[in-house]
């Protein structure tokens, strides 16, 4: 399993952001691998962050390869403040149980 990270600053989201990011969330959810997402912002350092499970980086790239990503990527400076992607292989979850993952159990090892 491998997670993509983005994270990023914003300025301002306009129309045409709001679009493309619907339109890249409906997508992700298409691609077979897609496993789920997450996001979390932080208030004391303004920063949002967009985590993505995938079940391969094949399906990952499906995502990367898409038109719409491509062009959210290309106007990417519009819309936000400097990004960072992280792309990581997931070796284990695990946890006490009280908090039902949106992975579920099927990706403890």
């Amino acid at each position: 399993m491998y997670s993509s990270t983005f994270i990023f600053a914003t300025k301002q989201f306009d129309d045409t952001f709001h679009r493309l990011d619907q339109e890249i969330a409906k997508v992700a959810k298409t691609i077979p691998g897609y496993l789920g997402e997450e996001t979390w912002e932080n208030s004391a350092s303004g920063l949002t962050s967009n985590v993505y499970y995938w079940q391969s980086l094949d399906a990952l790239q499906m995502l990367i390869q898409h038109p719409a990503h491509r062009e959210a990527k290309a106007a990417q400076s519009n819309w936000l403040n400097g990004y960072q992607v992280i792309i990581s292989e997931v070796i284990r979850t695990y946890g006490d149980g009280a908090l039902e993952h949106l992975l579920g159990s099927s990706a403890k090892k």
